[in-house]
């Protein structure tokens, strides 16, 4: 048996209606002042960076253009997928300059890392009442992850020479700060239950954080791990740039000295070993922090 609601009167739902509207009404203009507020924001933006759009789509053409000179063959005959052994003809050397990047990537992501995750359990108001301490490893950890990592790598070349240590100390030094950042608020979250009975056992600090902490924070953190990881295999490629070694140094000189030819193939393996890693980093965190 269907049934039906009946209306409310014409009077009650004037109000209703009225109320209705004036929310709509106030939901557009604050829609309406965000949009004109970013809108001022870009023009303002493009006004101090000296952006000139008429500039750039006169000019939008050279960057096709460069694209499609790397993707000619320098003696002739097409385009470079038309003779691969000429377009790839240094491949060896190049994979083991790209491994020299995932193993620089790598090491510099599992000392950052360890140092993360030291910082952030100093930095967390909930195990350490030293406000001194938790400011110190706050603003250890903001200068870390402010500094750009191509500074830190520059710094190192100069101080260690050319060559995979500073990328690694560069990078090392990058992923404390951001996963110090990440980190802190994970632990800050955590059921203090654990951390309350482990203390009152007789547990010292250090025991306490392995015992009651880390099982608790360890899927998500290792998802940042992973995340960074990711993020890292780009950044040590790009390091070569100022020497930091691996095959950003290959690519660079190579747009130095105009060989087109091979910065395409270099960027071709760049490009596929990112999206691999991305892949396979992506696969485990979502083992890790999916249930079972």
């Amino acid at each position: 048996m269907s049934t039906t609601l009946s209306l409310l009167p014409a009077a009650q739902l004037a109000p209703l209606r009225q109320a209705y509207a004036a929310t709509r009404r106030a939901a557009t203009r604050r829609a309406l002042a965000v949009a004109a507020v970013l809108a001022a924001g870009a023009v303002l933006s493009g006004w101090v960076a000296d952006v000139e759009p008429a500039r750039l789509a006169a000019r939008l053409g050279g960057f096709f253009s460069y694209f499609d000179r790397l993707l000619t063959l320098e003696g002739g005959g097409g385009r470079v997928w038309n003779d691969p052994a000429e377009w790839l003809w240094g491949w060896r050397h190049w994979l083991v300059q790209l491994g020299d990047t995932l193993l620089m990537a790598y090491a510099g992501t599992l000392f950052g890392v360890l140092g993360g995750f030291c910082c952030a359990v100093l930095a967390a108001r909930n195990l350490v009442r030293q406000t001194a301490l938790r400011w110190l490893a706050r603003r250890v950890a903001e200068f870390c992850r402010t500094v750009p990592d191509m500074v830190f790598a520059l710094l190192f070349v100069i101080a260690f020479g050319l060559g995979a240590l500073p990328g690694v100390l560069a990078i090392a030094i990058h992923t404390l700060g951001a996963l110090g950042k990440q980190t802190v608020e994970l632990v800050e979250n955590i059921d203090m239950k654990p951390v309350e009975g482990t203390l009152a056992s007789g547990s010292g600090w250090v025991a306490m954080v392995r015992f009651a902490v880390l099982p608790q924070v360890l899927p998500g953190f290792l998802g940042y791990a992973l995340l960074r990881f990711e993020i890292n295999v780009r950044s040590a490629a790009v390091l070569g740039f100022v020497g930091a070694g691996g095959i950003g140094q290959d690519l660079i000189e190579a747009i130095r000295k105009f060989y087109y030819n091979d910065v395409a193939a270099l960027l071709l393996l760049i490009i596929l070993t990112v999206m691999a890693m991305d892949s396979l980093t992506g696969l485990l965190r979502r083992r890790l922090l999916e249930p079972a």
